[in-house]
C-alpha cells in the first residue's frame, strides 16, 4: 500500500524516530493530543499507522486526523506504559482506551501513632498510615470492622494521644471507655507496648493471617488454663471462636498457594473488565475490578498491561508471581507470569474470570435499565458483526421443517424483531409439492413460497434468513433465493445441530460463535422457536389424521349432528346399533334416517363370515 498522504514535516519526523523504547503523541490540526501511545521500537510502531490501510474503522479514522507528532525516549518498555498511562490521565486523547472508574474504593487504615486508630476510609493520604485493602463491597470492610471491636478495644476518638498529652492530664474519660469499648488510653490506663500487641494482632487479620492469630490465641489460652486463669482463658477462647467464624465466612481458594496475584478478563468488545486479585495465605485479601472502554479496537494484551500498571500505581501492589490468561504485551521487569491449564493457579484464574464476567452483567444491567433500547442496539451490532451483515438485523426468520418418514411434511417460520419474537408473525407451512421425506427440497420450496407472497404483497422483508440445518438445507435456500433473485438482498445462514455451526454460502468451513456470546443464544433460541412451533404444527396435523371418524362420511351430517351423537351414544358403535327412533330424538327424523340408511348399507357391504354364509 502507499503511504498515506500527510505533510512533509510529518513525513520527516516519522522518518527520523529513533528504533527505541518510547511514548509517541498524535495531535490534530488544532494541536490537540488525540492519541498517546507506547512502543517497544519507535520507528517501527509510528511507521506502521502510515503505510497501510488498517482494518479498523477508527484507527483509520485516526490517522486521517493526525497532524502533527511528538515522542519522549525512555531506558525500557514498562517506563513507556508508565509514561502512556501518566499522558493518558493527564490529557484524556480521545481515541486512547480509557479506564472507566467511577467508584471510590473504601479501604481500611491503620493510622501511624503511638496509639493507633483503626477506621473505614475512601480516601488515602501519604502521612505514613497502612491502608488495607481497597474492598470492593462497604459491607465487607464494615464486617472485618466489627470483627476488630469484637476482639479488641481500640480508641474511636480522633484525639492527638502523645505522652506530653497524658502527663499533661488533658484526657477525659468517653463513654467508650465505660462501655469498656476503650481501655482509656488518653489517661494513659493502657500501656503503649499492650496496645501495640493488639494493632499487631489486627494487623494480622487485615493481612489474611488469620491462621497464625489463631494459633497464638490457642497458645495463651492453654497458657492461662495452665496457671488456672480460666476466666481470663474463656475470654480468649470466645475470641478465637470470633476470628474461626471470619475465617470460614472468608473466600478460602487454596491452602498451598501463597502471596499470588491474578488477573482474569472478560469483555463485550466496547468495553474490557479486569479483575485483580490478591491472595495472602491462600485467602483473597483484594479483590478488585477495573472496567476499560476501548477506543481503537485495542487487543486484550494490551489493555491487561494498562492494567496491571494501574493496579500497581493505584493501590501499591508489588508483584512477583501474576497468573493471567494471556501475557501481557509488555514485559514487566522482575514479574514471573503463568497461564495455567489445571491445578490451584487455574482453579484461581477461573474464580478472578468469573468476577471480571460477573462485572460485565452488572455494568450491562445498569446499561439495560438506564435506556433499554442500548441493549437492543448493542445487540444487533453484534449480530451485525457476527454474521458479516451489511446492515442490522432487525428482521430476521427461521426456517424449521418437521416430519415422521415423510408422513405429514410440515415447516415452520418464526420471526424475530429487535431481537425478539414477533409471534404474531410466525407462520405454518403443509409442504404441498414434494414426496417422501426430503429436508432440501421443502426447505427451498417453504422459501419460494414465503418471499414469493411477501413480494406480491409489498411486505418488508428480513435481513437475515436463519435455516436449521446444515450445507443442505442452506444450499437449497439459497437457490430459492436466486429464482427469486433475493441472493443479495437478503443474507441467509445455516446453523447445524450436533456442534451449534454457523455455515455461510459458499463456504464449506463453518463458523464457530463464543458459546458465552448473545448472538449465538439469539440463534439458539430463534432455532428453539422454530422447532417447538413446527413440532406443535406438525402434531395438530397428526392428531387430527387419526381423530377422523367414519361419521364423517354419512352424507348431510355436520360437525354439530355428530358432536350431539357421540356426546348422547358415546361410542360410534352405539350410533350404528341405535334405532332410528332413539336417533331422531337427538338430531331428528331426517337426519336420524340419513344415519340409519348409512350404517345399514355399512353392513349389507361387508362380507359374511363362514358361519353367516
Amino acid at each position: 500500500m502507499p503511504a498515506l498522504d500527510k505533510s512533509e514535516a510529518l513525513k520527516e519526523k516519522i522518518a527520523i524516530l529513533p528504533s527505541s523504547p518510547g511514548v509517541y503523541s498524535y495531535y490534530d490540526a488544532d494541536g490537540n493530543i488525540i492519541y498517546v501511545g507506547k512502543a517497544k521500537n519507535l520507528k517501527r510502531r509510528v511507521s506502521s499507522y502510515f503505510n497501510r490501510t488498517h482494518d479498523s474503522r477508527r484507527t483509520n479514522l485516526l490517522v486521517r486526523a493526525i497532524a502533527d507528532m511528538s515522542y519522549i525516549v525512555v531506558p525500557t518498555e514498562q517506563d513507556a506504559l508508565n509514561l502512556e498511562n501518566a499522558m493518558i490521565k493527564e490529557y484524556k486523547p480521545r481515541y486512547n482506551v480509557l479506564l472507566k472508574d467511577d467508584k471510590s474504593y473504601p479501604w481500611i487504615c491503620v493510622t501511624k501513632e503511638l496509639f493507633p486508630r483503626v477506621f473505614l476510609t475512601h480516601h488515602r493520604i501519604k502521612d505514613g498510615s497502612k491502608y488495607y485493602g481497597p474492598y470492593t463491597l462497604t459491607g465487607s470492610a464494615r464486617a472485618v470492622l466489627a470483627l476488630i471491636n469484637q476482639l479488641y478495644p481500640l480508641r474511636s476518638c480522633r484525639l492527638n494521644i502523645t505522652p506530653d498529652f497524658i502527663n499533661a492530664g488533658k484526657g477525659r474519660l468517653c463513654l467508650d471507655y465505660h462501655l469498656k469499648k476503650c481501655l482509656g488510653c488518653c489517661k494513659g490506663l493502657i500501656s503503649h507496648q499492650q496496645y501495640a500487641d493488639y494493632i499487631d494482632n489486627v494487623k494480622q487479620i487485615l493481612n489474611g493471617e488469620t491462621r497464625e492469630l489463631m494459633d497464638f490465641l490457642k497458645a495463651q489460652m492453654a497458657d492461662l488454663a495452665q496457671q488456672l486463669k480460666f476466666e481470663e482463658a474463656q475470654i480468649l477462647k470466645e475470641k478465637y471462636l470470633l476470628v474461626e467464624r471470619y475465617r470460614a465466612k472468608s473466600v478460602i481458594i487454596s491452602q498451598v498457594l501463597d502471596d499470588i496475584d491474578v488477573f482474569g478478563v472478560d469483555d463485550d468488545d466496547r468495553n474490557v473488565f479486569v479483575n485483580y486479585m490478591h491472595l495472602r495465605r491462600g485467602a483473597v485479601v483484594r479483590s478488585v475490578t477495573l472496567r476499560f472502554t476501548r477506543r481503537l479496537d485495542e487487543p486484550v494484551p494490551e489493555i491487561l498491561a494498562h492494567a496491571i500498571s494501574e493496579v500497581a500505581a493505584q493501590f501499591g501492589a508489588v508483584f512477583n508471581e501474576v497468573v493471567v490468561p494471556v501475557l501481557p504485551d509488555v514485559d514487566f521487569l522482575g514479574v514471573s507470569f503463568t497461564i495455567p491449564q489445571r491445578g490451584d493457579r487455574a482453579k484461581l484464574l477461573d474464580v478472578s474470570t468469573q468476577n471480571a464476567r460477573q462485572a460485565k452483567i452488572d455494568f450491562l444491567k445498569h446499561l439495560e435499565k438506564v435506556d433499554p433500547e442500548l441493549r437492543t442496539e448493542r445487540l444487533l451490532q453484534r449480530l451485525k458483526a457476527d454474521f458479516r451483515l451489511s446492515e442490522l438485523p432487525r428482521h430476521i426468520e427461521c426456517f424449521d421443517n418437521s416430519n415422521i418418514q415423510g408422513a405429514f411434511p410440515v415447516a415452520s417460520c418464526v420471526v424475530f424483531k429487535n431481537g425478539k419474537p414477533s409471534k404474531k408473525d410466525y407462520r405454518h407451512f403443509n409442504i404441498k409439492t414434494v414426496e417422501g421425506p426430503d429436508d432440501f427440497a421443502s426447505m427451498k420450496e417453504v422459501l419460494t413460497r414465503r418471499y414469493s407472497r411477501l413480494l406480491d404483497e409489498g411486505q418488508p422483508l428480513p435481513q437475515l434468513i436463519v435455516v436449521d440445518g446444515g450445507k443442505g438445507q442452506l444450499s437449497s435456500a439459497v437457490e430459492a433465493l436466486d429464482q427469486l433473485d433475493l441472493r443479495g438482498v437478503i443474507a441467509v445462514v445455516g446453523i447445524a445441530k450436533r456442534l451449534e455451526e454457523i455455515y455461510f454460502p459458499g463456504d464449506s468451513v463453518p463458523l464457530y460463535i463464543d458459546k458465552n456470546s448473545e448472538s449465538l443464544r439469539v440463534i439458539q433460541h430463534l432455532r428453539d422457536e422454530a422447532h417447538r412451533f413446527g413440532i406443535t404444527h406438525h402434531r395438530n396435523r397428526r392428531s387430527k389424521s387419526q381423530t377422523v371418524s367414519i361419521l364423517d362420511s354419512i352424507p348431510g351430517v355436520g360437525e354439530a349432528t355428530r358432536t350431539s351423537l357421540l356426546k348422547h351414544f358415546r361410542t360410534v358403535k352405539k350410533i350404528s346399533e341405535a334405532s332410528e327412533y332413539d336417533l331422531a330424538a337427538i338430531i331428528g327424523p331426517a337426519r336420524a334416517h340419513s344415519v340409519r340408511l348409512f350404517f345399514t348399507s355399512q353392513q349389507q357391504q361387508q362380507p359374511q363370515s363362514p358361519q353367516q354364509s
